[in-house]
């Protein structure tokens, strides 16, 4: 193993670049359709049952069955890794983002209306900021269940450490077989406690000093 890991440090670095960067990429992409759509629900309220139902729908997909439906439109490489990786995080930060959004308290919106605030400053200084740390929550669901998204994009080639696990699977019973499922996995793991631990920095840094928990 280590002998294997000393051949390929460099790949393996690259490889596990790759897989943060196409999360966190999807992940951008996700949060701000996730919260777009979020806001279009809380402001239409009939639209509440279909976001429910698209996003308990949307996780019942196989990622390898939505992989396939998506090569004969794009082909294989990065642009169906990044839609399937953001597809599948969209589906908890719309939840949280929903739920985040219709808890906050109706008093205080009235309160900010009375002090002449139109809807988009309410949403930037009240609704956004209050409902926050609920949306963090779904983006830090949504980047661990993307790690796992995207290895699995190995499939139609896709970026990321994958390959790995992928190469180790086919080729159980080789010399390097195991070595290359292991370091895959660690590989994957690793990235994704980093990952963790930025946003909840991050989350720390931009939600209010008034409602930190």
């Amino acid at each position: 193993m280590i002998r294997f890991i000393d051949e390929r440090w460099a790949d393996i670095l690259f490889r596990s670049y790759q897989h943060g960067s196409l999360v966190i990429q999807s992940l951008i992409l996700a949060t701000l359709i996730g919260v777009g759509i979020a806001v279009l629900v809380t402001t239409y309220r009939g639209l509440s049952p279909a976001a429910n139902a698209i996003s308990a729908v949307g996780l019942t997909i196989p990622s390898f069955a939505l992989l396939g439906l998506l090569l004969p439109f794009t082909g294989i490489g990065v642009v169906p890794s990044v839609i399937a990786v953001t597809f599948y995080a969209v589906l908890p930060i719309l939840r949280n983002a929903v739920v985040g959004l219709q808890s906050v308290d109706g008093g205080i919106i009235e309160s900010a209306r009375g002090q002449g605030m139109n809807a988009m400053t309410i949403f930037w200084r009240v609704r956004l900021p209050l409902a926050w740390p609920v949306i963090m929550t779904g983006i830090r669901v949504s980047a661990q269940m993307s790690m796992g998204v995207a290895a699995i994009a190995a499939y139609v080639l896709g970026p990321g450490l994958g390959p790995y696990i992928f190469t180790g699977l086919s080729t159980v019973g080789g010399a390097n077989a195991l070595n290359y499922a292991v370091v895959g996995t660690v590989g994957i793991i690793v990235v994704a406690l980093l990952l963790d631990a930025l946003l909840v920095l991050f989350a720390r840094l931009t939600t209010s000093k008034g409602i930190r928990a």
